[in-house]
Formats: C-alpha cells, structure tokens, sequence
C-alpha cells in the first residue's frame, strides 16, 4: 500500500511540476509549444488556461492528499532508535594471501 501511494505521489509531482512550467505569468499558457502560433489552434486561449488550471488544481489537490496519506501510513511504522552512524560496523572478511604448500619429509 505504501509503495503504491507513494508512486502516485512522486508522479503527481512530476506532472504537477510539468503543468507548472507549462504555464505564463501573462495568461499565455502553452504559447511556446507548437511554434509560431503556439497551441491557438488546439484551444482557444481562455479553454487552454482554464484546462491548465484545473488541472493544476487536481493534480495539487491529489500531491496533498497522498501527502497526508503517506504521512498517515507511515506513522505507524516503527523503526530502531539507533542511528547509522551508532551501529556497530559489519566485519567484512577479506580474502587472504595465497599460502605457498608445505612439503612434507
């Protein structure tokens, strides 16, 4: 469950940070998109503001919901009070020389 919020989350804002960038400060939204016209011919420059701000508004309104709800799950989970940093290290075993045979007499 966690996982499965916590992916939507990370694409929601992805695609909230998109929209975001995607829109002007003057009102011209996607006029950068297409060339010289920009995207006038696919909506109209009021359709395409209004589309780019409720959809803005929707995908800001789930990023906070799988906020509250990833925090929500994950307030229960219990994890060791002991940092990292104060864990004893692992001992690794490293490979030793090559012996050279004995001969026996």
């Amino acid at each position: 469950m966690g996982t499965v919020l916590l992916v939507i989350h990370l694409l929601a804002a992805i695609f909230l940070v998109a929209l975001i960038l995607l829109q002007r400060s003057e009102g011209g939204a996607l006029d950068g998109l297409g060339g010289g016209s920009g995207a006038s011919n696919f909506l109209s420059a009021r359709g395409t503001g209004n589309f780019l701000t409720r959809t803005t508004a929707i995908l800001a309104t789930i990023f906070i919901i799988t906020s509250i709800s990833l925090s929500l799950y994950y307030k229960g989970v219990t994890r060791p009070n002991k940092s990292i940093l104060e864990q004893a290290p692992v001992e690794t075993s490293q490979p030793s020389a090559p012996q050279a045979p004995v001969a026996e007499k």
